[in-house]
Parts: structure tokens; C-alpha cells; sequence
């Protein structure tokens, strides 16, 4: 079997650390930026609207894991068995789990999938599932987080064979505003910009830059409003970031749900329900229904009002890869 290494010229392969294996990896985070920027010293991939997944594979066992350190190898047997079928028996990859709508990646579709702790449900939603991975952190017995971005993208490309469901994820070396232009046509999230030369750190880093075609934000959920006039569940969700230790109101949505959705979450927050309101200075809302701030909602909208709440927000779904207390609001950095 080729080695992944051999490519490798002899200044990242100096960079290589030999290391067991370990249990865990801290996943790289990515800085929102308002900047649009070509540059032959940055790659570009496409921005893949799923759920993170760090993948172990140790033998004969292949875990699955979120980016808070959840097991969810149950939600996606297929990409399980795909990992467990790879020559190599010991890596681990950095990469997302999408669902596609079309030729688009849906988080509202991957829905169906999360959660799911039986792998024949999982099947049984027929949800079909891809893993795009995008990183190695370690291979052959070797920590590979010191490589060079683009050196561990070859090290990546030669460890492993990409077929369905397990796909390589493209990039491109530079003309990045043109690139971005083309996502936005072509109704794309946006792209992840990634300094080549940089190396793999386990937080958020400017060494990696989200570009956006459309605002998201990942919100808690803090209460909701009641349903008017047919609608059942509830009227609106409440939502919320973070500031410090005070979670400040950040406005409501009521679009993006379903009769099913709004039938289900609505039950939901019926048994969350708390007498004291969540939020660091209570909104005015009349009727309002209070909840434990636990659910992590993603929601889509236009842009920030000044006084700080979101303007024109849909509901895309719920998250359950990251912990509320750690939902702040997302600043383009400068």
C-alpha cells in the first residue's frame, strides 16, 4: 500500500511527530470575515452546510464524533461501514456530514438523521448521507497536525480511498473573489479560506476564514410565544447568545417550520418550561412561555439591527453538536 507520507518534501516530513494515537482531537474553528480576498497563499473550499465530524478509526472500530465530543457513529452506519472498509485501519480525519436537497447541502434535511441512536432508524429515514472530509490529524502512526495546510491535504488525498459515500473535498489554490462569486450563484453557503502554510490548531483560528453568501447564526432557544388563531406547537421561538454569563435576547422567528416541526418542538418545550426567564433583561413579550436554555437552534437571516436583534430570521433547525453555553454571537473579525 502507498504511504501517505511519500510525497511529502523534506521540511513538512521534519514536521511529522511520531504519537499513539489518541482519543481525542480538539476540531479547528474557522473566524467569520467580512473580507473578500484572492491569494495564492490561501486555499478555498466550498462551505458545506452539515454537521462536523471528527472520524476514529482504530482497527476495527470506527467512531464518529461531533465537534462537542458526542458519539453519533449510531446517526450514520453507512459512513461507518464506508471508514471500516478502508485499507488503512488507523487514522483520523477531520471532515462534514451533509445531506443534499438537489445539488445543495440541507441542514434542514439532515435533520431527519440527528439525534438517532438506532442504526436501522437511521436507514430507515432514507436520508441519504455523505462524509466530505477535509483534514488528517493522524495517520501511520503519526501526529500530522504540524504539516502545512496544503501538505496535509496530499497526506489526506493518499490515505485514504474516496468513494460514496465518503468524498474528498476540492479546493482551490487561488482567485478566491472569483470562487466566492461563483458559490453565491450557484446558491452555496459560502466558503471556508484556509492560509496554506498554516499548520492544524485545535480552536478557532484566523488561519481559516468562513466567507458567507448568507448570514447564520447558531442561537439558543429561550422560550416561545403562543400559536395564533390554527397554528399549533407555538407562534415563535425566543432566542438568545450569550454574553459572559448573561444570555441577552437577540429576537424571535417564526418562519421555517412545518406543521410536523411545530407539532413536535412545541411538545418539546412544553416539558422545558421554567417560571424564570432566561435572559439577562427580560423582552417585553406578551404571553410569553419561558424554557430551560438548552436547545441550540440555527437560524438564517438578513443582518443585525443596531440595537441587536436579527432581522428577517428563519428557522433552518436544531443543533446538537454544540452546548448552548458556548453560543455567542458571531463578529466578522477585521
Amino acid at each position: 500500500m502507498p504511504g501517505p507520507f511519500d510525497k511529502l518534501d523534506p521540511d513538512e516530513r521534519e514536521k511529522l511527530v511520531k504519537k499513539r494515537q489518541p482519543s481525542w482531537i480538539d476540531p479547528m474553528l474557522a473566524t467569520l470575515t467580512e473580507k473578500r480576498f484572492s491569494s495564492p497563499d490561501w486555499i478555498y473550499e466550498r462551505k458545506l452546510d452539515g454537521v462536523r465530524c471528527l472520524a476514529f478509526r482504530k482497527r476495527d472500530r470506527v467512531r464518529l464524533m461531533s465537534r462537542n465530543e458526542n458519539d453519533i457513529s449510531a446517526s450514520y452506519p453507512e459512513l461507518v461501514e464506508a471508514l471500516a472498509t478502508q485499507e488503512r485501519d488507523a487514522f483520523i480525519v477531520d471532515g462534514e456530514i451533509v445531506a443534499f436537497d438537489g445539488n445543495l447541502t440541507s441542514f434542514s434535511r439532515l435533520q431527519g438523521r440527528l439525534g438517532i441512536s438506532d442504526s436501522e432508524r437511521a436507514r430507515r429515514t432514507g436520508i441519504g448521507v455523505f462524509l466530505y472530509l477535509f483534514d488528517v490529524l493522524w495517520v501511520d502512526g503519526c501526529d500530522t497536525t504540524k504539516l502545512s495546510q496544503r501538505a496535509r491535504k496530499e497526506v489526506l488525498r493518499r490515505a485514504l480511498r474516496f468513494e460514496d459515500p465518503v468524498r474528498f473535498t476540492q479546493h482551490r489554490n487561488e482567485h478566491g473573489r472569483e470562487l466566492l462569486d461563483e458559490a453565491c450563484k450557484k446558491g452555496w453557503e459560502g466558503l471556508i479560506a484556509k492560509r496554506a502554510d498554516a499548520p492544524y490548531a485545535s480552536r478557532r483560528s484566523r488561519d481559516w476564514l468562513k466567507l458567507k453568501c448568507v448570514n447564520g447564526q447558531e442561537l439558543v432557544i429561550g422560550g416561545y410565544t403562543e400559536g395564533q388563531g390554527s397554528r399549533t406547537g407555538f407562534g415563535a421561538l425566543l432566542l438568545g447568545y450569550y454574553d459572559g454569563r448573561e444570555l441577552r435576547y437577540a429576537g424571535k422567528v417564526g418562519t421555517g417550520f412545518d406543521d410536523a416541526l411545530l407539532a413536535k418542538l412545541g411538545r418539546k418545550l412544553a416539558t422545558m418550561e421554567t417560571d424564570k426567564p432566561p435572559f439577562g433583561s427580560e423582552p417585553r413579550i406578551k404571553g410569553a412561555h419561558w424554557v430551560r436554555p438548552t436547545l441550540v437552534a440555527e437560524i438564517g437571516f438578513t443582518e443585525w439591527t443596531g440595537d441587536g436583534k436579527l432581522r428577517h430570521p428563519r428557522f433552518i433547525g436544531l443543533r446538537t453538536d454544540k452546548k448552548a453555553k458556548d453560543v455567542r454571537r458571531e463578529r466578522p473579525a477585521a
